[in-house]
């Protein structure tokens, strides 16, 4: 049997996306902003990483 250990991985994903969410819900001015901002939040590692290694190839 193997043991998976990547809960605290989880757990900080968990708390980005928290957060995230609450900042873009907060300067949604619109209720589709507001959609936007959730998907946003879902995706924004992705987006991070890529803009990271945009900036870091330059």
């Amino acid at each position: 049997m193997k043991i998976q250990d990547n809960g605290p991985a989880g757990a900080v994903y968990g708390m980005g996306f928290v957060g995230a969410l609450v900042y873009f819900l907060t300067n949604a001015g619109t209720f589709w902003i507001g959609v936007l901002g959730v998907l946003k939040a879902i995706v924004w590692p992705a987006i991070l990483v890529y803009e990271a290694l945009k900036f870091l190839i330059k």
